[in-house]
């Protein structure tokens, strides 16, 4: 983990469905239940600012993953992360809501003046009311008065994608294959100053 990285097989990528970050990681971490292999480490966001979660967080592609508690700070001492408003629900193959999923911006600054960044970060939480299992009922009847059932959320930060018509959007798939890099930019907006004097390329 201290090089970004994951020991997985050649040929094998990390890219979970949201379905699978609630079910598979991050119910099993809110019921105890032990999960192998444990890849996904506990971070304080309070503490680092999302472009300090390289080596520490779980990388895959340009999306970084970690559990933290429900009620932790979300405010460090140069940004803050922002409730957007934007809450979705998540659902099973079976249509059953199994989890919701909430989006922060990170803002520079201090609240509530700051200005708004790139970063995204996804919050996902358990729907307990979702679940219809036995396995789930039984958990929850021996951890009846454990507050460690609710007190983890799973968190995916990573950077928004600008599009060519220069609109933000929250989209965090990485297609790098239909947008531009502000590299490729700069080269296209310097062709065009060339031709509009003239010159040859």
């Amino acid at each position: 983990m201290e090089d970004g990285s994951v020991n997985l097989p050649p040929g094998f990528f990390f890219s979970p469905t949201d379905e699978e970050l609630v079910l598979h990681f991050l119910y099993c971490k809110a019921s105890l239940i032990p999960c192998h292999p444990n890849i996904i480490p506990d971070l304080h966001p309070s503490q680092l600012a999302p472009w300090e979660l390289n080596g520490k967080a779980l990388l895959s592609g340009n999306q970084y993953y970690f559990f933290t508690k429900v009620n932790e700070n979300r405010a460090r001492e140069n940004g803050y992360w922002k409730d957007t408003g934007v809450t979705e629900p998540i659902l099973s193959t079976f249509d059953k809501k199994v989890g919701m999923k909430k989006y922060l911006g990170f803002h520079i600054g201090e609240a509530p003046q700051g200005t708004e960044t790139s970063w995204v970060m996804q919050e996902y939480y358990i729907c307990s009311s979702g679940f219809d299992t036995a396995s789930y009922r039984s958990a929850r009847r021996r951890r009846k008065h454990d507050q460690s059932w609710s007190k983890w959320v799973l968190c995916k930060v990573y950077e928004k994608i600008r599009s060519q018509q220069g609109v933000n959007c929250y989209s965090d798939d990485d297609d790098s294959g239909s947008e531009l890099s502000w590299l490729d930019e700069v080269y296209l907006s310097l062709d065009d100053d060339l031709e509009e004097i003239g010159m040859p390329i």
